[in-house]
């Protein structure tokens, strides 16, 4: 530990920081956005029928299959993303090819991922003030117009908040996904920092990670304050 700072140490960080760094910061972006891409992609229908199916009103969705939504929803939820990823092996070979780099990763990402996207949403639907959708069946709206020009738009700076905070849990996966040979800046962190004992790599590795979530999160933020039509009306 004592010559993790020293001045071979640090010029050896450095060389590794311009080599290799870029790539690893490339293959955390990709990852990350193309495993919340698809999550979403899964996880919003799923999210929207979790509360459309309970207004008889929206959609008549028998009670049985919103439970069995529940249960797969909340069982994929209790896995740890690290037993995931060695559970999910199988499909992941099967889609892929193999097991290992970084588009291996994608696979237990998005299984990961979904069904905590599809309880933000829920979340965020959940939000929209029930008398507006009453007004809108009333006004004889179909079930799909009532979800897609009522209860989506209603709900968008919620939606954009909750995607803020998955894709920066995706991002936080990403790094973890580098224990089973992944791509980015988890895998540096670990080849580095934990087999290597250069524990400089890590630093920066974690410091790019620090800068990543605060890019995500910041622009988040402020896509959801300019959708958000309260403090439109406030000003």
């Amino acid at each position: 530990m004592n010559n993790a700072f020293s001045a071979e140490a640090v010029t050896e960080a450095l060389e590794i920081l311009r080599d290799e760094f870029p790539l690893a910061i490339w293959e955390t972006l990709y990852v990350t956005v193309l495993s919340t891409f698809f999550a979403t992609l899964i996880g919003l229908p799923l999210g929207v029928l979790l509360v459309a199916g309970e207004n008889k009103k929206i959609l008549r969705v028998p009670s049985g299959v919103l439970h069995v939504l529940n249960v797969i929803i909340n069982l994929l939820r209790s896995v740890p993303f690290l037993i995931l990823m060695i559970m999910v092996f199988p499909l992941t070979r099967l889609i892929i090819g193999t097991v290992v780099g970084t588009p291996a990763s994608v696979v237990p990402l998005v299984i990961a991922a979904f069904p905590f996207i599809a309880r933000l949403v829920e979340s965020s639907i959940r939000e929209v003030n029930p008398n507006i959708i009453e007004a809108a069946a009333s006004m004889g709206a179909s079930p799909f117009q009532i979800i897609v020009k009522v209860m989506i738009p209603e709900s968008v700076p919620s939606l954009i908040s909750n995607a803020t905070i998955a894709i920066t849990t995706v991002l936080g996966y990403s790094a973890m996904s580098g224990i089973i040979g992944g791509g980015g800046l988890g895998k540096i962190a670990i080849n580095y920092g934990y087999y290597r004992y250069q524990y400089l790599v890590m630093l920066f590795a974690v410091i790019f990670l620090i800068i990543l979530v605060q890019i995500f999160q910041s622009l988040g933020t402020f896509l959801a304050t300019k959708c958000d039509k309260r403090l439109k009306n406030r000003n």
